[in-house]
């Protein structure tokens, strides 16, 4: 359950990266978020908590690494790499460029510790300070007592959440139930469970995603789901793994947290799930049922479908959590078969010690079972996606990075031949 970002920056000095990691080490010791460490608690029986680390040493958690003429290659062996559940669990890894000419970072966390948008909170922090609109200050809620037992006034009260709150979990497992009833996991997106990761990265023309917007409708993110389906369809294809009657499950995580309030620890997530048409030969028709899918489950809401498991988690005692967190991690191929998530950047430009980060490629965390994650960020006029597979079960990566560039060159294309335009050759 490892998520991060590549970041790429351009190095203005031989010792940029070694500047980096001091930076990074340096201001990791004024975030308060990065000293948290999870913890077990004896109330409630089986819960856990985040707590501050009192003897925190940053550099138990920033490293610097040899130099690397492939980012993605070290990054990947680095994403495989278990996390040190006895100290916060994340790591910043300098990786410096063989030419010089650049460095990347490798920012890692735990799901436990955050989500998407936390965790691009907390990284954030460490770079060079920016006005970021993320998140805004909030007034302490003031202390309250603890009772070792409820406050007997209060328990018609409590009885009443308690069974609101067992109603709710019953309507969501429910529609949890009835989305995966019928289906079967796609067998090219599944594998045995080795552990390794492997790393790849595509960069697109942001101007390239909203043209094929403005031509066939919906939302960028509709664009991007979308060409994650004709890669998908494409890889399969010359692999020599047929891709008629494939329609593999995507689940979409759907951020809870309300603008400008990125702060709060933890995960605020539930999800869409989408059939991904990968048998679909048209890119447009494939288009367009992602479309059709995505409005569909907006209508609905994130309280509902597979993705609606991050819901249900919130309504089961902790004890629940320590006894079905094993058996949920085994299933997870039975709810979906690959995760499609998008990452928002701010807009502006960020720099590490002064040197501009160039390129960012976020990185999903990939289940149990499962052989691929995707995640899509926008920075600066473009599109990064960052795709996680299993190492052994998808050794051709960069044949899938390769279809996702060419599913994006022929969506172009058909639309600019359907308003009558000529399209020529476009960098990427």
């Amino acid at each position: 359950m490892h998520l991060g970002a590549l970041g790429v920056f351009e190095a203005d000095a031989p010792d940029a990266a070694e500047r980096a990691a001091g930076l990074l080490a340096a201001r990791a010791e004024g975030v308060p978020g990065l000293r948290m460490r999870i913890r077990s608690v004896w109330l409630p029986f089986g819960g856990a908590t985040r707590a501050p680390v009192c003897a925190f040493d940053p550099f138990d958690h920033v490293r610097i690494a040899a130099p690397a003429s492939d980012f993605h290659a070290a990054a990947g062996e680095l994403m495989q790499r278990p996390l040190d559940r006895d100290k916060p669990p994340w790591e910043a890894h300098v990786l410096p460029g063989a030419d010089g000419t650049s460095f990347g970072v490798l920012f890692k966390f735990h799901h436990a510790l955050a989500d998407g948008l936390r965790a691009l909170t907390l990284g954030a922090a460490l770079l060079d300070p920016v006005d970021l609109p993320l998140s805004r200050p909030r007034r302490p809620a003031p202390a309250v007592p603890r009772r070792p037992l409820p406050d007997p006034r209060r328990l018609p009260g409590l009885l009443r959440e308690t069974v609101t709150e067992v109603g709710q979990a019953l309507g969501i497992g429910t529609s949890v139930a009835r989305a995966t009833l019928g289906v079967r996991s796609s067998a090219s997106l599944t594998s045995a469970a080795t552990g390794t990761r492997r790393t790849a990265g595509v960069v697109l023309d942001l101007d390239d995603v909203h043209q094929v917007r403005k031509a066939v409708g919906g939302t960028v993110n509709d664009v991007l789901i979308a060409v994650v389906a004709g890669a998908l369809r494409r890889w399969l294809d010359e692999r020599g793994d047929c891709s008629e009657g494939v329609e593999p499950r995507a689940l979409v995580p759907v951020s809870r947290r309300r603008p400008r309030t990125a702060q709060p620890p933890g995960n605020r997530l539930s999800g869409y799930l989408v059939r991904l048409p990968v048998s679909d030969e048209d890119p447009l028709v494939r288009l367009r049922r992602v479309r059709t899918a995505m409005d569909r489950n907006k209508e609905a809401g994130p309280e509902r479908g597979a993705g609606a498991v991050a819901l249900l988690a919130e309504h089961v005692h902790p004890l629940g959590h320590r006894i079905g967190g094993p058996v949920v991690a085994q299933a997870a191929r039975l709810l979906f078969d690959i995760l499609v998530t998008s990452v928002p950047l701010p807009g502006v430009g960020l720099r590490l010690g002064g040197c501009p980060l160039a390129e960012v490629y976020p990185f999903a965390p990939l289940a149990r079972g499962q052989a691929l994650a995707v995640a899509v960020s926008t920075y600066r006029g473009r599109v990064h996606y960052g795709l996680v597979a299993d190492a052994a079960a998808v050794p051709d990566l960069d044949l899938l990075a390769d279809s996702v560039r060419r599913e994006v060159d022929d969506l172009v294309a058909l639309c600019a031949k359907g308003a009558g335009l000529e399209t020529g050759p476009r960098a990427t």
